[in-house]
């Protein structure tokens, strides 16, 4: 028999899948939403015993379309509402969605993602949403990805479906001129959901391995549908080149591991390569963007065979391009880190110095001055800020690798 473990992934990959397929037919975000959740608890508690269909997509979409048409045939108003939507539908894609009915198997994940970015919504909006629909993320682990409170990410989702609802504007499939439009959150939300699966925000794992494996697959569909898009490229290229580390993250006890102290040896080294690959490819764009420039950064942590190896004046230069671009808290936070191996630590902590107070970056500013403070020699400085990085994390294998930190400098003391 299967692990509770194997289904929990199963239903995990399918979901954003069967939500696409619905939403494509129903246009009503909430409602479909509700109609698959309803077909998820039935496949958990059936699967177990039963066993897993032959075609489970098409079970999960069976299932959540007659949960649907209950609701609808239940209610006047939805029946009402039913018949609108049908009517807004050509006849010849009512003809492929009934093509559709009958082979589930297609692949509506990226055609959610452009659907989730609506033009009624802001893209802070609608990168929320999307990352909940389709990112399957819980509503704290966005807030996180934000750097903002989780009632302000309840809110937000909560007023994007009714903005959705009220605005009159279909949801529908974007033309390619709006695809265009949306494609700069559909790759904000990509990097987000891998950003979650590499460096899990909150639990007892140190990664979510289907998280960055559902974002990097996601990003190849997005890579072929725009082939020449630099950023695209770029992001691609990010993924692989991050990702590629993975296997060395974690220890013999699963204990994180810092990219310093990591056996490079363990490194992907077909990812690397791939990687390498589409940095030269949107470089020789001659327009970089955000994720190109971290791909490249990426590119030069992956080269090196060891961390006093690494071009660090390189790095912060990228840096520096990077923030020109994009003025981003936890790339000034990096760049710092950068700093301090090409200049010293103590050039590193007088450049802390404009961030303090900056609550979105949470307990990260304590355990980058903790580290900095380490190679300064500061000990019981180091010791403190380890410490206060530990209480105020949400990840269980980042909060026991500060605590050891903390433990081992005092104990050298």
């Amino acid at each position: 028999m299967q692990s509770s473990h194997t289904f929990q992934t199963l239903l995990r990959a399918l979901a954003p899948e069967v939500l696409g397929a619905l939403v494509r037919r129903w246009r009503d975000l909430p409602a479909c939403e509700d109609a698959v959740q309803e077909a998820l608890i039935e496949a958990a508690t059936q699967w177990p015993t039963r066993g897993v269909p032959e075609r489970p997509k098409g079970w999960l979409v069976h299932v959540a379309t007659r949960r649907l048409t209950d609701h609808v045939r239940a209610d006047a108003a939805r029946r009402h509402r039913e018949a609108l939507v049908v009517a807004m539908i050509p006849s010849d894609e009512q003809v492929a969605l009934a093509a559709d009915e009958a082979m589930p198997e297609r692949d509506d994940t990226l055609d959610l993602l452009f659907l989730c970015c609506h033009p009624e919504l802001t893209s802070a909006s609608a990168i929320a949403l999307t990352l909940r629909a389709v990112g399957g993320l819980t509503t704290s682990e966005i807030a996180r990805a934000f750097l903002v409170p989780e009632a302000t990410i309840a809110q937000r989702i909560s007023r994007a479906k009714q903005t959705i609802q009220r605005s009159g504007t279909p949801f529908q499939l974007p033309t390619e001129a709006e695809r265009a439009e949306r494609l700069t959150s559909v790759m904000r939300v990509l990097y987000l959901v891998f950003n979650e699966g590499y460096a899990a925000s909150s639990g007892d794992e140190v990664s979510r391995a289907d998280l960055a494996e559902e974002a990097t697959r996601m990003a190849r569909l997005l890579l072929a549908h725009a082939p020449d898009e630099p950023e695209v490229i770029g992001l691609l290229a990010l993924m692989r080149l991050t990702d590629a580390r993975r296997a060395a993250r974690t220890g013999e006890s699963g204990e994180l591991v810092p990219l310093d102290a990591q056996d490079r040896t363990r490194w992907d080294r077909a990812a690397i390569e791939e990687g390498l690959a589409l940095v030269e490819r949107a470089m020789r764009s001659g327009r970089p963007g955000a994720y190109s420039i971290q791909a490249a950064i990426a590119a030069l942590h992956d080269e090196a065979m060891s961390s006093e190896a690494t071009d660090w004046p390189q790095i912060l230069a990228l840096y520096d391009v990077l923030l020109h671009i994009e003025r981003s808290p936890m790339a000034a936070l990096s760049r710092v880190v950068a700093l301090a191996m090409v200049e010293g630590p103590h050039a590193g902590l007088a450049a802390l110095g404009p961030m303090e107070g900056d609550a979105r970056l949470g307990h990260r500013l304590d355990a980058v001055r903790g580290h900095l403070l380490e190679r300064a020699g500061d000990r019981a400085g180091a010791v403190a800020a380890y410490r206060r990085a530990a209480d105020a994390t949400t990840s269980h294998a980042e909060r026991d690798h500060l605590w050891l930190r903390a433990s081992s400098l005092e104990r050298e003391r």
